[in-house]
């Protein structure tokens, strides 16, 4: 495979990894709200909970996804196997067409 082909299915595969980790993030944070925190709040205030779990989920999928994506770099060899998605360096200079 080319280093462009390893790239999109790098993309394509953390981004699918870090759905599935939000997802089960917002599915223990759901669980613990609702068997530890639930019972003490009265029932109108119950649902409050829900954006700050999902805010929750998603910085903590952050951070779980970001150590994982250290941990990968750590252990293949990035810059053989991939191509880069954005390239460093000066652009040529544009022809002025008058």
């Amino acid at each position: 495979m080319s280093k462009k082909t390893n790239s999109m299915l790098f993309i394509l595969g953390a981004t699918v990894i870090n759905i599935v980790i939000t997802l089960v993030c917002m599915f223990i944070l759901l669980i613990v709200y609702v068997r530890v925190i639930v019972p003490f709040l009265p029932e109108e205030s119950a649902a409050g909970g829900i954006p700050i779990i999902f805010i929750l989920a998603i910085v903590i999928s952050f951070l779980i996804y970001r150590a994982g994506v250290k941990l990968f770099m750590k252990k293949v060899d990035v810059e053989k196997n991939f191509d880069p998605l954005f390239h460093r360096g000066k652009r040529p200079a544009k022809k002025d067409d008058r």
